[in-house]
This record gives C-alpha cells, structure tokens and sequence, in this order.
C-alpha cells in the first residue's frame, strides 16, 4: 500500500499548518487507524501507536491547561521522541508554542481544523480507510443506475461500453470504462472507480473516445460508487442454460467480498440498457425484502394446494 503525504491530509481536509517550516511533502502515514492522544499525555506509553496520526481535542487540551510547565515539557519529550506522522488539534485549538518549539525541532507536523472531534475521526479514518484498503484493476464498466452501482463485465466488443452510453443518456451515471479499480473498504462493502487517465473517458467503437462529462454534463458522471451487482454480459448460446426464474442468487467474489452476479446472454435486437436497469431495480427490490422469483413459487404452492 502506498503511503499518504501529509500534504495531501492537509489539502483534502482544508486543514491549517501551525509547522510551516515542517516539510508536509516528506511526511508520510502508513496506515489507516487513528489514535486519540489520551493517557500518553500522563505519561504512560506503553502500548503507544506511534505509527497512526494523533488527534487532540477539547478534553486533552484542557487537561493540559492543567498541568504545570515542568512536567508537560517531559510529556512532550517523550511524545516527540517516537515517530509520529502528525498531530492534529480539533475545535480551532491553539496548540502552545513550547509544543510547536519540539515538534518542529522533531520534523513533525501540528496541524488543525475547526471541525468536532468525534465527526472529524469518523472522517478521518473513512478517508484513510478508503486510501490504504486493498485494491484490484478489472475488465468492465461501472455505472450507477438508480443508486445501485452496477458492474457489467464480457469480453471486449461485447457492447459494454455501447450499454454504458445508452444509460448515461437515459440519466444514469458512468463511474469508470473499461478499467475499474476496486477497493475493498470492509467485509460488505467495495468501491469502484476509474484510473486518473481514463477518468469519464469512454470507448465507442467505430466513434473513438468520448468525454462523458464533457459531452453529457457533470450529472452524468460519479467519482466512485459501491458495487452493489455484477452483470456477466456473454453471446447468445441456445444450447447453453441460463437462469430463466432467478430464485437462487449467484454470485462472484472480489478481493474476497462476495458480490450479486447475474448472466445475461445477448444478441442483436435485445436492449441491454433497459435490461440493465430492471435488473438494477430488481436487486434494489430484493435488498429491501421483495423477491418476484419467491412470489412467483408462493402462488404455484398455493395453486398446488388449491387442487
């Protein structure tokens, strides 16, 4: 996993340097946990995550308020000798000059935001979460349909793309052609989007390469999105068995977070668009608690008993 500069920390929270003469850009953090300096300011480190950025707010600033100058100096000796990536205060707190004097001479960045302390964590580690998660590159095309992040995936030139473009103008939105980058975040939940280069790029054979955003507006077009659904576009085979009900899910599995898949088999004539969206809706309806497959099996049965 590649580690996060400081500065980017800095530049996406909006947050201020009270170290300027600290180089944020040779600043790193490594992981994705974040710690709340609490008993270390007592003096007690065992056990001490120095690898995780540190975060102060109003409780621990005010609790050094209380302690008398000699012994915060120890405090702080023993803090800056470990390798912390940086120290955050919350609130608009002030952090005090005999602080900013050893962090500075210890490389190490002090930085602020006005924001809470309990919802600048709760974003803080969604941030980092999301940076250090794994990740994977695969074959295929995200959309956002109706709020269901829909991953539809076939070998290439089997109309992805042409499916993509016509859901982009009935209003949904592309997150990612050809190449998806998929990051796990949790047990439940994957994040797809697109590479830097390839960002609201799409391919239309015989066309070139369109700018989705350009072409059809901002609202057409989304940073990243869940992979809620993955359709398996693939030729038409009369031979081959499809399932025709959809009682029984299938499913694949990325990154190993098991993900809704449905095959979808294609050929001239057939609106894969239209298709795409029903089953999007379909899975919407599944997740909320109504199967139509199961409908479907529950009036046979009661026709069955009828008779």
């Amino acid at each position: 996993m590649e580690p996060l500069r400081i500065s980017a920390l800095v530049e996406h929270f909006q947050l201020h340097n009270f170290t300027p003469s600290v180089n944020i850009e040779e600043c790193f953090v490594t992981e994705s946990d974040v710690n709340r300096l609490a008993l270390q300011l007592t003096g007690f480190f065992d056990f001490f995550q120095e690898t995780r950025v540190q975060l102060i707010g109003r409780v621990e600033s005010s609790y050094l308020e209380t302690v008398g100058a000699a012994d915060k100096k120890v405090v702080y000796e023993k803090l800056f000798s470990y390798s912390i990536p940086c120290i955050i205060f919350t609130r608009n707190i002030e952090p005090e000059e005999e602080l900013l004097r050893m962090a500075t001479e210890h490389n190490i960045p002090i930085l602020g935001t006005g924001s809470a302390t309990s919802a600048f964590l709760v974003e803080l580690i969604n941030y980092l979460n999301e940076h250090f998660a794994p990740s994977i590159t695969v074959h295929g095309v995200l959309v956002d349909i109706y709020g269901e992040g829909v991953l539809i995936t076939g070998e290439s030139g089997i109309g992805k793309s042409e499916a993509a473009l016509e859901l982009v103008r009935r209003g949904h939105r592309l997150v990612a052609d050809d190449a998806v980058t998929i990051k796990r975040i949790n047990d439940t939940t994957l994040i797809g989007s697109a590479p830097e280069i390839t960002k609201y790029l799409l391919e239309v054979r015989g066309i070139g390469i369109i700018d989705i955003q350009m072409l059809f507006g901002a609202e057409s077009v989304l940073e990243s999105a869940n992979i809620d659904l993955v359709i398996k576009l693939s030729d038409w085979n009369g031979k081959a068995e499809f399932d025709r009900i959809g009682l029984k899910d299938e499913y694949t599995e990325f990154l190993g977070n098991k993900v809704v898949c449905q095959s979808l088999p294609i050929r001239p004539g057939r609106n894969i668009a239209a298709i795409c969206e029903v089953a999007a809706v379909n899975h919407r309806q599944k997740k909320m608690g109504y199967n139509a497959a199961e409908e479907l099996y529950r009036r046979v049965q009661e026709n069955i008993d009828k008779e």
